[in-house]
């Protein structure tokens, strides 16, 4: 805790840091736990009645729902057809999914996105499927992971070994696949800073977007704007408007549950035997808990940085801002007007400009989405990024979780990131190390 208290001591005018630089969410930063508990803390100037809903939604967010009827009414509903039991067997204490070793199944922390050319879902499979159901029903597919192993060599001659995998779809429990189905991986993210992430006003995503590069810089994020004229912020290619829609859509397509949002299960009129099995009530999440893990799910406080004086970690501050690193994931922000008055108004340091970039062919998943293509993919916020091993006891990286550490994720950088990912390889091992050593510390 001697760190937390000098931090801002140590951050004066002779430090390159801005004000604040050193609490990425503001006023809601968590300075009370660090280690495997960094993502559990509510935003620190949450009111007293919101910090008790908010105990309240981590109560649903942990609980794990069971098959209709059951006695206990508030918790029954589950599948019938589903990735998992409850939000946090994804979002293992708030942090990022699991991969699983090679040729295991069914999949934790990761899901599959399914649809047909032209964005189209899947007739029989819709668009998600789930490796999991209910007792004597099948699950859709058993799903597995191979990987290939691919050499790099920096200008320094190091060699980096990357992985780029392939998935594979076994057993399908309802017909077979079509050839031309297409099938794109979902790490679920942490779960950190979501209601800030919400709050940044539309006029800042616009004010950074370039989609025709005018600056000449290589650089061209895009806004998402979806069907429904709401902009895309959530989700690896920014598919949802806000954390109750993303919540909403986890219910339905990872739960199997219904809300007021989503009042359908996920079964297609092709899959008879999930249509008759008996739900738990109308809705399944009744409003009263949705609103709950809303709200949770909002609050969930960046941690405080540890490090960020260190002379290594600023060295690699620069480095960060030298290979423009910076002009996709973007260091700052302020927030507006928001329903959570908690979130109203802070400076917040979550590294990201929310917006879509194309990543090359190497991380395209070969599927468009809405008006996302399938090259291009939402810039994630880095803080916490640290700490995800100490929380999850493991640290993946990318939207398929191929990257086992930042040095691997940066090697996959392409397309708009070509020219910083080259920088990178360029630079020394110490100059790396530094780099690596701030987005650590972030």
């Amino acid at each position: 805790m001697l760190l937390l208290t000098l931090l801002p001591l140590l951050s004066c005018a002779e430090s390159p840091l801005e004000e604040g630089e050193w609490l990425p969410g503001g006023e809601t930063t968590n300075t009370l736990l660090l280690g495997s508990n960094s993502f559990l803390r509510p935003a620190s100037n949450l009111s007293a009645e919101h910090e008790q809903a908010f105990y309240s939604g981590n109560s649903f967010f942990n609980q794990g729902w069971v098959q209709a009827p059951a006695s206990t009414e508030n918790r029954d509903g589950l599948g019938p057809l589903f990735n998992s039991r409850s939000c946090s067997g994804c979002h293992f204490r708030d942090g990022k999914g699991f991969v699983p070793p090679e040729g295991a199944s069914p999949l934790v922390g990761i899901l599959l996105r399914l649809s047909l050319p032209g964005g189209l879902p899947d007739p029989v499979y819709g668009g998600q499927l789930q490796d999991q159901a209910l007792p004597d029903l099948a699950p859709e597919a058993l799903p597995w992971i191979s990987w290939e192993h691919l050499s790099v060599t920096l200008v320094d001659g190091s060699e980096h070994t990357l992985l780029d995998p392939t998935y594979h779809l076994d057993a399908p429990g309802y017909g077979p696949f079509p050839e031309d189905l297409m099938v794109s991986p979902r790490l679920a993210p942490h779960m950190v800073g979501l209601g800030l992430l919400e709050a940044i006003p539309v006029s800042r995503l616009q004010e950074l977007a370039d989609p025709d590069d005018s600056d000449g810089d290589g650089i061209s994020g895009r806004v998402h704007l979806l069907e429904s004229g709401e902009v895309g912020r959530f989700g690896w290619k920014s598919e949802q408007p806000s954390v109750r829609a993303q919540v909403a859509a986890a219910f339905a397509g990872d739960m199997g549950l219904t809300t007021t949002l989503h009042p359908m299960d996920d079964c297609t009129e092709r899959q008879p035997e999930c249509t008759g099995v008996q739900d738990g009530g109308a809705p399944e999440v009744t409003d009263t808990i949705f609103e709950r893990t809303v709200l949770y799910s909002q609050a969930i406080a960046p941690p405080i940085r540890r490090e960020a004086d260190d002379p290594e970690v600023l060295k690699g501050r620069q480095l960060f801002r030298d290979l423009h690193c910076s002009s996709c994931h973007v260091p700052a922000h302020t927030t507006g007007a928001f329903a959570l008055e908690a979130l109203e108004g802070q400076r917040i340091w979550p590294y990201t400009d929310l917006l879509l970039h194309d990543m090359g062919p190497g991380l395209s998943d070969g599927r468009p989405v809405d008006g996302a293509q399938a090259s291009e993919w939402r810039t994630p916020p880095l803080w916490g990024i640290g700490l995800q091993e100490e929380v999850s006891g493991e640290a993946r990286f990318l939207h398929d979780g191929r990257a086992r550490d930042i040095n691997e994720a940066i090697l996959w950088h392409d397309g708009e990131a070509a020219g910083p990912r080259q920088g990178f390889e360029a630079l020394s091992s110490e100059e790396r190390a530094a780099l690596i050593r701030f987005v650590e510390d972030l």
